[in-house]
C-alpha cells in the first residue's frame, strides 16, 4: 500500500471579518457527508492529546476503522502495512492531513512539536470500556530515534 491510500489531504479555507473583510482565522473541512472520502459513516468523534515527544501507540484496531487528523502541533503517525512496510504520514494544524488507518493495520502516532498536540478522530465503530477490541503491538525495526530530529523541524 502506498501513502496516498492512507492519507487524505484536506481543504484548507481562509475566513474573513464580516465588516472589513480581513482574514480573520481559518476553517479546515474534515468531513461532509457528500464528500464520501471516509467510505463508512463516522459512529464517534472524538479529540486526543499527546504530550510533546510522547507517543501513542503502537496498536491496532480489530474491528473498527478511524480517521485522524492533528487539529493543534505537529504529529508523525507510522503505519505498518500488511508488507511490514512502515508508513510516516505529518499532519499538523498548518498542513491538515486526514489519516486512515484501516481495521488491523497497526499504528502509533508521536507529536513532534515542542508543546502538546491534538488530534481530531472519527471511527466507524464507537468505543466502549469493555470491547477489547484494540491490541497492543510493537515495532522492533522502526527507527524511532529519526523523530527526535524532527522536532526541530
Amino acid at each position: 500500500m502506498k501513502r496516498d491510500e492512507y492519507a487524505i489531504d484536506l481543504e484548507l479555507h481562509q475566513t474573513r471579518d464580516i465588516q472589513d473583510k480581513h482574514v480573520n482565522g481559518e476553517l479546515t473541512v474534515v468531513w461532509r457527508d457528500w464528500d464520501k472520502i471516509i467510505k463508512n459513516e463516522p459512529k464517534m468523534i472524538y479529540v486526543s492529546s499527546v504530550n510533546s515527544g510522547e507517543r501513542k501507540g503502537p496498536h491496532v484496531h480489530t474491528k473498527r476503522n478511524s480517521y485522524f487528523v492533528c487539529i493543534e502541533g505537529k504529529v508523525v503517525f507510522i503505519l505498518k502495512d500488511k508488507n511490514g512496510k512502515y508508513i510516516e504520514i505529518q499532519s499538523s494544524h498548518d498542513k491538515p492531513v486526514m489519516v486512515f488507518v484501516p481495521k488491523n493495520i497497526p499504528s502509533a502516532h508521536v507529536n513532534i512539536s515542542n508543546s502538546s498536540s491534538r488530534v481530531l478522530a472519527l471511527a466507524d465503530i464507537a468505543w466502549r470500556p469493555d470491547d477489547n477490541e484494540m491490541e497492543n503491538v510493537t515495532f522492533d525495526d522502526y527507527d524511532w530515534e529519526k523523530l527526535n530530529s524532527a522536532e526541530s523541524s
